[in-house]
């Protein structure tokens, strides 16, 4: 018998061996499990079924493993057998190949993985200059409709059509407030539209209430509209040049930072980007802009007796010969002692500072029923009563009636600047010809000695950066209070479109700072 017979024959017995070692264990596994199951059919106990055949489960499973082992045993050896015939084997290149193949398989997935992952940046990049220019046209497309509704606001008379419009109006800012914020432009440069398309929505969402309330809108929220469609027609007109200027490569250089695009928005200025203010008491008359008292530091407190004595001092002519001081008023920035009187005309109120005894309050609770003083006449006993009161060199900025009242307001002039943080309002009866309220804590707060030589243009050039449009009625040089700060500029008093305005331009620059819309009448 040759060796090869041999050697298959030996082959084959293992074969068999492990063979019959599985059936046997398998076998085995089998009839415990029959065993177990014979003996809970004996319906002896549940509990003895159940353990039967976990006791079957773990045989099988050890059959299972003995037969694995048997066959992992066969493969080592036939590979034992086979590693002796290929050591006498010369090598070959079969191993080089199956590298170089695996290896160019490697470098072709490497190079389609970089060529993908171009292809898709350069995706990315081309949809956001796509997203840019769609944004940059709807932009100027709701900018457009803006327009249209804002000429219709101008002349709509019903109240239906009323509401329809600003309710646009209202959702197109929405829409362009949308647009803005997804173009590639820094934010910054784009602060003044945006700020000018949210108080045109605001201002459209106030006439949706009036309208609904009322039926009709307001002689101010009409002049407010005005300003609207001019500061809107300036911002069509910058973006239809700008899209004019701009190309496919404007829209990639825009989104790295430049270009015509970024650049046309980095040197857009809109001169006006808020809806004017509404005044009814002159400009600047709810100054909230509060410092502490720094005219009154050094000076002596006053006395609850003090007190008493000033104000039969300074209302003498009121019949007042009692005065009653009742306590103090603390605030934060102030102390003030409070005074009872009775007069002639009945009961007053005044506070007094309790720092050098200030006149900060006073009120009186009669009321006017006649027309007996005339305008100027209730100028001049407002300055009477100011100059005994200890408040000097003050000029009137607005005068108006309400009812029988002349309401009044001064500020403090600085070599004729109109200082507005300095500010005392103050009320006379046209019946009587009698001071009847007076408001100076802004005075007594913000009055000290400042440096006004801030000017760097003159009210000639500021002038020439108005509209031509808007009729100037007068002007001067004013220190004003805005964004918690003193800023010098010209003011122009002023009327358009049979609206009166306050304009305040800076000083220093010329641009605007702050633009009122007169309600009802105001004189200078």
């Amino acid at each position: 018998m040759s060796e090869k017979k041999v050697s298959s024959g030996a082959e084959k017995a293992e074969e068999l061996s492990v063979k019959h070692k599985k059936q046997g264990a398998e076998g085995k596994a089998q009839g415990a499990e029959l065993a177990h199951d014979e003996n809970a059919k004996s319906s002896r106990e549940k509990e003895s079924l159940k353990q039967a055949r976990t006791e079957a489960a773990k045989a099988k499973k050890e059959a299972r493993l003995n037969a694995e082992s048997a066959e992992h045993e066969r493969k080592l050896k036939e590979r034992a057998e086979r590693g002796e015939n290929k050591k006498q084997r010369a090598p070959g290149f079969g191993g080089w190949l199956a590298a170089t193949i695996a290896l160019g398989v490697t470098t072709l997935t490497l190079g389609t993985m970089l060529t993908f992952g171009w292809l898709n940046m350069n995706n990315m990049e081309a949809g956001r200059a796509s997203d840019a220019s769609h944004s940059l046209y709807e932009l100027n497309a709701i900018v457009d409709n803006l327009d249209a509704n804002l000429s219709k606001a101008r002349i709509a008379s019903s109240k239906g059509d009323r509401a329809k419009i600003f309710t646009d109006i209202a959702l197109e800012s929405e829409m362009a407030e949308g647009a803005l914020e997804r173009l590639p432009v820094a934010g910054e440069l784009t602060r003044s539209i945006t700020s000018f398309i949210n108080k045109m929505g605001e201002s459209a969402q106030n006439m949706i209430v009036s309208v609904a309330r009322e039926g009709d809108i307001s002689s101010s929220q009409q002049a407010s509209i005005e300003y609207m469609y001019e500061c809107n027609a300036k911002l069509k007109q910058f973006l239809n040049e700008l899209i004019d200027s701009c190309d496919e490569k404007a829209i990639y250089e825009a989104l790295a930072g430049k270009g015509a695009m970024y650049e046309g928005f980095e040197g857009y200025t809109d001169p006006a980007v808020e809806t004017p203010r509404e005044i009814y008491d002159g400009p600047f008359a709810e100054n909230t802009q509060k410092t502490n008292a720094k005219a009154l530091d050094g000076l002596e407190e006053i006395t609850p007796e003090r007190a008493e004595e000033l104000a039969i001092q300074y209302f003498a002519d009121y019949g007042v010969t009692q005065a009653d001081c009742t306590g103090e008023a603390v605030a934060k920035q102030l102390v003030c002692l409070n005074v009872q009187m009775t007069g002639d005309d009945g009961e007053y109120f005044a506070q007094f500072s309790k720092q050098g005894g200030k006149l900060v309050m006073f009120d009186s609770f009669k009321e006017c029923s006649e027309h007996k003083f005339d305008m100027q006449q209730c100028k001049d006993i407002a300055e009477r009563f100011l100059s005994a009161a200890g408040y000097e060199n003050m000029m009137c900025v607005w005068a108006s009636e309400s009812g029988t009242t002349c309401n009044l307001n001064y500020v403090y002039s600085d070599n004729g600047t109109a200082v507005y943080p300095d500010m005392v309002k103050i009320k006379v009866c046209e019946e009587r010809g009698r001071v009847t309220g007076i408001e100076a804590l802004p005075y007594v707060l913000n009055h000290t000695e400042r440096n006004l030589d801030g000017a760097t243009i003159s009210k000639a050039q500021a002038k020439a950066k108005l509209g031509k449009e808007f009729n100037v009625t007068s002007s001067m040089l004013a220190l004003i209070p805005e964004d918690g700060k003193e800023v010098l500029a010209y003011e122009f008093c002023g009327t358009y479109g049979g609206r009166t305005y306050y304009v305040y331009l800076s000083a220093e620059t010329g641009e605007e700072v702050a633009i009122f819309t007169v309600v009802g009448s105001g004189l200078m």
